[in-house]
């Protein structure tokens, strides 16, 4: 991962002050400065100016995410129909526990494999069962799918998810205003506004589909749109942009939660950074 440093500096000539931005990041196991020149003072929009030179993706790290999606290409494209449809349903299970389990789901791994795999119900809360029933379901459409991102399609998810737990919200954006911990969510009126902002950023970015599943994941769960289970959706949102593109899946485990948490707390380039970093980390074998 490139870690980024940005600091404003200034300098003196004669009796007057100039200011520059400083960005300082390792490449190639050594540590690159760059400086940005501001001006006599330091612009209103600064903070404006540090998210556009950090959102542009660093060619090294560009280079890292191709180099896993290559890898993970050749690799998927030996492995036999009926070997790929296994893994994807172990995926399946993984990410159905580690997702659902976040959200307070008492089912653990191998109970989730009983309820998909074999078909058993655990003596468990039957909410729980069901919604991991349903989500494995959802997650193996999600696969398959061919169209661009949509609200359609996120509604669609939510509604197969939550029908027979949550029936009175599933499928349906929130009319009325949530909050999360001390964080509000934006106004349910300006939701529909949002939505279109965020499936046009999805179809039309031309930033590389880690970044842009980052991003999406981050500014989904910001606006909020469900009144419950945004969490579990936001995470199909940003494994469907990868699948799509034909990058590997990542999955939140449910014991990394807190540092997933606090990732989300921070400003959107902290979550990127966050979730790059963890997103090499996991396929770092498909690195040479």
């Amino acid at each position: 991962m490139v870690k980024r440093l940005m600091r404003t500096i200034k300098r003196r000539k004669g009796k007057t002050e100039y200011f520059y931005l400083q960005h300082s990041f390792r490449k190639d196991g050594k540590v690159v400065t760059k400086e940005l020149y501001l001006g006599k003072k330091i612009p209103d929009n600064i903070e404006e100016i540090k998210a556009k030179l950090m959102h542009v993706p660093h060619e090294a790290l560009s280079e890292k995410i191709e180099e896993i999606r290559n890898n993970f290409q050749k690799e998927w494209k030996k492995v036999p129909q009926s070997a790929q449809e296994k893994d994807l349903q172990e995926i399946a299970i993984a990410f159905t526990y580690n997702t659902n389990a976040i959200e307070g789901s008492t089912i653990t791994l191998e109970e989730a494999r009983l309820i998909l795999e074999d078909k058993v119900a655990p003596n468990k809360p039957l909410k729980d069962i069901r919604e991991t029933e349903s989500h494995a379901a959802a997650f193996l459409q999600m696969l398959k799918i061919e169209e661009k991102m949509s609200e359609k399609l996120l509604l669609n998810w939510h509604e197969e998810i939550f029908r027979e737990t949550k029936p009175d919200i599933a499928g349906r954006f929130r009319n009325y205003s949530v909050r999360v911990g001390p964080y509000v969510a934006p106004d349910w009126q300006n939701i529909e506004k949002l939505m279109k902002q965020l499936v046009a950023f999805i179809n039309e970015s031309t930033l590389n589909s880690v970044e842009v599943a980052a991003r999406a994941h981050y500014m989904f769960e910001k606006v909020h749109p469900f009144g419950d289970g945004n969490g579990r959706i936001g995470r199909l949102l940003m494994n469907c942009v990868l699948w799509k593109n034909g990058y590997p899946m990542l999955i939140i485990e449910y014991k990394r939660r807190k540092s997933y948490y606090i990732a989300l707390q921070r400003p959107e380039e902290g979550f990127v950074n966050y979730f790059i970093r963890r997103y090499l980390s996991v396929h770092k074998q498909r690195l040479k």
